[in-house]
């Protein structure tokens, strides 16, 4: 569903890094009387940064059907304010033959400094790689890693299955911006990290060699895909990159999706996302982490994720001092609606996982 409308910026909301919200009046009728309002996003970079008063081209497909992340109109245009032409470095050109295409530079083209570094490296020398399904489990999986090893470095490799514009994700700007990540490297059709790559291969490759990481996460961007399926789901890309880490010669390191408050069966304890994506789509061993939760839910965890064990190496993590960790965090966990209070499980089994990663980033075997 592509729904286009027009609109008038009414009300500038507060704005992050690359990305300005607003509250924008549906034509017809946005100039007098009852009015209907919306909340919109304009990446500035791509669009300009629209001012009140100003008319706006929006799309509304996603608002229209009532998505959770995704439930913004997006301006497309500010038709009477475009903005200005900019020329930089660079050749990739990324969310390709759409009419928002950015051209970006790539860590590893010959235009970037990058590219000797990066032309020659073979692998990532053991890093640990967490892979997670959700962009929910980052800021868990970087508080499990820190709560053991404090000064670890720690890189964002975002895959191109939910929003493609790193911008999206104000978690990220906040845990950049506090030191907890070195930085954010935005692989296939995502763009605007700190880095940009054209895999999740060359993205672990420029995370180990250009951001000095000792652990990387790789997960999608906030927002998924999904059909209810067990193959018709975005995250089932974490299993493809847990072939590509252990491909460059690192740690996979497989953080499972569970849940204690999802009303949906197929999620409850191990999603079966997970035992998809782990199961079937990753060929390569990893460790997959096991959360030491108490009680019937971590009898029903163990179980869900003993099958497994046939493809995999099962590494059961203790989770004590991680509930701390993750409340001491700079922004406020949060999965499908839930927070930590309301689903605990989620956050402490992707905070188990970063854990793992932090003891095999310190030699533990």
């Amino acid at each position: 569903m592509i729904r286009w409308r027009r609109g008038e910026v009414r009300r500038l909301l507060p704005s992050w890094d690359g990305v300005a919200p607003c509250v924008v009046a549906l034509a017809p009728g946005c100039g007098q009387g009852d009015t209907v309002t919306c909340r919109a996003l304009a990446y500035t970079d791509l669009v300009g940064r629209p001012e009140v008063g100003d008319t706006v081209l929006l799309n509304t497909g996603a608002l229209d059907l009532g998505l959770g992340t995704g439930g913004y109109a997006m301006i497309v245009a500010l038709p009477d304010r475009p903005p200005a032409d900019t020329e930089g470095p660079g050749h990739l050109v990324k969310a390709r033959y759409t009419p928002l295409q950015a051209t970006v530079l790539g860590a590893d083209e010959q235009g970037s400094p990058h590219h000797e570094a990066l032309r020659g490296a073979t692998g990532v020398d053991t890093m640990p790689v967490v892979v997670a399904d959700l962009h929910s489990a980052l800021p868990a999986v970087v508080a499990g890693v820190r709560a053991d090893l404090p000064g670890a470095r720690i890189a964002y490799v975002m895959l191109d299955g939910g929003a493609l514009p790193a911008a999206f994700s104000r978690i990220t700007g906040v845990l950049r911006e506090e030191g907890l990540l070195v930085g954010c490297v935005t692989t296939g059709q995502a763009f605007g990290g700190d880095l940009e790559a054209v895999t999740v291969h060359s993205g672990l490759l420029t995370a180990r060699h250009v951001l000095d990481a000792d652990v990387a996460v790789v997960c999608q961007g906030p927002g998924n895909l999904g059909t209810g399926t067990p193959w018709g789901f975005s995250g089932v890309a974490c299993g493809e990159a847990v072939n590509a880490a252990a491909v460059l010669g690192g740690r996979p390191v497989a953080s499972l999706r569970v849940s204690e408050a999802d009303p949906r069966p197929r999620h409850r304890g191990v999603s079966h996302h997970s035992s998809t994506a782990y199961g079937k789509v990753a060929l390569a061993r990893a460790d997959v982490v096991v959360p030491r939760l108490p009680g019937d839910l971590g009898a029903l965890v163990r179980g869900q994720a003993a099958p497994l064990a046939r493809r995999h190496t099962l590494v059961e993590v203790g989770v004590e001092g991680l509930e701390e960790a993750l409340r001491s965090l700079p922004v406020k966990v949060s999965t499908m609606g839930r927070g930590l209070d309301e689903d605990r499980a989620a956050f402490l089994s992707a905070a188990a996982a970063g854990r793992r990663a932090a003891q095999l980033a310190g030699g533990e075997a």
